[in-house]
């Protein structure tokens, strides 16, 4: 008997399942899994088994469970979920030569064998079982994370994630608001903190530009800048111009009213840009710095993916290397600092996002919810574009 508590207790699937058939236990109440499968081992799941428009997206109820690899993972029953527009963007491929070199660093796999793949990046759930190494989590613990693109996404009923990338989730949000925010946060904070070097001890008083500030990233980079005391510039369209006025926004530019580049011409120059736009807008942006005073513009927008699609691995790395080298000299020499960023997978600066909101300086920003029976139609709201917040999924 004692063997079999300690089965349930780390909730060894394998294990359990066997028991579980064999009616020697009962089967725990709170999976819901397809009962009338052979197989006690698998769970709900939309995914994919090719590249393509909004019909590739297919619900099962046969994916596998996920199981623990290494001694660092930890097994969540997923809550809530979201969708991004990097899960739109994978859904019809873009990506997948990097993504698949990182899957397969060794290349043993052939084209393909990705599949079938599940999107989500953002979960929100209950810790069901850690490896052996997970010292600051046990089942039951209420955590939030953002999983990196190469891996198994959350749209599921559980995620395998690693222990450090794992936070615990803040105490003053649901499911459904905890899980808007981890990648876009993450985003937001690696470009704003890792690579634009600001903080909370030397932003304040730092005039901000935030272009494209009523998606995701947008509200949050927001939300961040003005916690840290800058003078945050946004643009946006002016239908959401109350709700970045609202979020701490001191000026606010409707792109749709003129020319921006015009618009900005009567503003004093700004110590750090955060471009969530990209295309023409790095052509100008750069202008509206103060030169040779350590100001730095940000990019989100680049084509280190695209590179690879197109070129492959090795000719796509050279190309992207060409071109920010070239910038960012470029930029050097006419005295501001140009930089690229990407999303950074982080428990610990989850740790410190939990802190600012739990003490009411960030707040989620959802702009609809749906059930899990309507990914398709989650996909295809975020496909749309026009964010004004994020997009989030109710798993159960």
């Amino acid at each position: 008997m004692e063997v079999l508590k300690t089965c349930l207790l780390k909730r060894n699937t394998r294990i359990a399942a066997c028991l579980w058939r064999s009616k020697v236990i009962p089967k725990p109440s709170f999976r819901k899994i397809n009962t009338t499968s052979a197989r006690s081992t698998v769970m709900p799941a939309w995914v994919i088994d090719k590249y393509g428009k909004n019909e590739v997206l297919r619900f099962t109820q046969n994916m596998m469970l996920p199981i623990i690899h290494y001694p660092n993972e930890v097994i969540i029953k997923v809550h809530a979920a979201s969708v991004n527009p990097i899960d739109v963007n994978m859904r019809s491929g873009y990506g997948a030569t990097a993504l698949n070199m990182k899957r397969d660093p060794l290349h043993i796999k052939t084209k393909g064998e990705e599949f079938p793949l599940t999107l989500g990046r953002d979960v929100s759930g209950v810790v069901m079982e850690c490896g052996l190494d997970v010292k600051y989590f046990k089942p039951g613990d209420e955590v939030w994370a953002a999983v990196p693109p190469w891996k198994q996404g959350t749209l599921s009923e559980f995620v395998v994630v690693s222990g450090n990338e794992v936070s615990h989730k803040p105490r003053s949000l649901t499911h459904t608001q905890a899980a808007s925010l981890p990648y876009v946060a993450l985003t937001a904070w690696s470009a704003i903190n890792k690579v634009g070097g600001l903080n909370n001890k030397n932003c304040t008083g730092k005039r901000v530009l935030i272009l494209g500030a009523s998606g995701g990233v947008g509200t949050f980079a927001i939300q961040i800048m003005k916690a840290w005391g800058a003078h945050v510039t946004a643009v946006c369209s002016q239908d959401a111009s109350e709700l970045v006025r609202n979020l701490g926004a001191d000026d606010v530019i409707d792109y749709k009213f003129g020319n921006v580049e015009e618009q900005l011409k009567s503003f004093t120059l700004f110590d750090f840009i955060l471009d969530n736009v990209g295309g023409a807008t790095e052509s100008w942006a750069l202008n509206f710095l103060k030169k040779w005073s350590g100001a730095t513009y940000v990019t989100l927008v680049t084509p280190f993916l695209l590179n690879m699609d197109q070129l492959g691995i090795a000719d796509g790395m050279l190309q992207t290397g060409v071109t920010v080298g070239t910038k960012t000299l470029k930029h050097f020499w006419q005295g501001v600092h140009y930089r690229w960023a990407f999303f950074m997978p982080s428990g610990p600066c989850l740790d410190e996002i939990a802190e600012l909101v739990d003490a009411g300086k960030i707040r989620p920003v959802i702009e609809q919810t749906f059930p899990f029976s309507e990914v398709p139609e989650a996909f295809l709201k975020v496909e749309r574009g026009h964010a004004r917040g994020k997009t989030v999924v109710n798993v159960i």
